[in-house]
């Protein structure tokens, strides 16, 4: 039952926090939204900034868990685009891009809940970083990318993006579509010859000199 009743904040948490926002989270809120009493927040977490910290990493393995075999299939940057594009359509729909806008707006005010921000979008982080070395093998770029950097500026790209195409729909879009461009023109150098990708890889060599 104990268990039972800390999946029920948990999930009661981020519901709050997707539909009424950071301003509007409270022990209260929280409380109603899981059916529980609201002294049940401070027995099992001890504040609401903890337990919103562990919602968040509650919520992050739940939705990576979703899509790890997906992302486990992905052979190409085109692919993990179209991956990028589906989950954030299901994302959107599901509230969880709501809720990832009021966390990171939260964390700026609450320092205790950056570090369990920052921690739950290292799995996603983790998981895109897998399927860039993977994808990135054998091309001439691949000894010149910064694997780890590169899976972060890829989610944050999103992140940016999930977050501005609430304002502005189409600039979004064509930004998205600027990303799918990139892609083809990493397709377009995997297609090159030996010849042609050991001058590629020349060149990039005297370029990051």
């Amino acid at each position: 039952m104990s268990q039972d009743t800390k999946v029920k904040l948990l999930e009661g948490a981020l519901r709050t926090l997707a539909e009424q926002g950071i301003a509007k989270t409270s022990a209260r809120s929280i409380a109603a939204a899981a059916g529980v009493n609201q002294a049940l927040v401070f027995y099992h977490f001890g504040s609401v900034e903890e337990l919103l910290a562990a919602a968040c990493r509650h919520g992050a393995e739940q939705r990576v868990a979703r899509h790890r075999d997906r992302l486990r299939g992905v052979s190409t940057l085109a692919e993990l685009l179209d991956f990028g594009r589906e989950m954030h359509a299901e994302e959107r729909a599901a509230g969880n891009v709501a809720f990832l806008g009021q966390l990171l707006a939260g964390a700026q005010a609450q320092p205790r809940l950056a570090p369990a921000t920052a921690a739950g979008l290292d799995l996603w982080i983790d998981e895109i970083e897998q399927v860039l070395v993977r994808v990135l093998a054998g091309t001439p770029i691949a000894e010149f990318t910064d694997s780890a950097g590169l899976a972060r500026a890829v989610a944050a790209s999103f992140i940016g993006l999930e977050l501005y195409e609430g304002v502005d729909a189409d600039g979004a879009a064509r930004a998205l579509g600027a990303l799918e461009q990139l892609a083809a023109l990493a397709a377009a150098l995997e297609e090159l010859g030996p010849l042609a990708q050991r001058a590629v890889r020349h060149r990039l060599r005297r370029t990051t000199r």
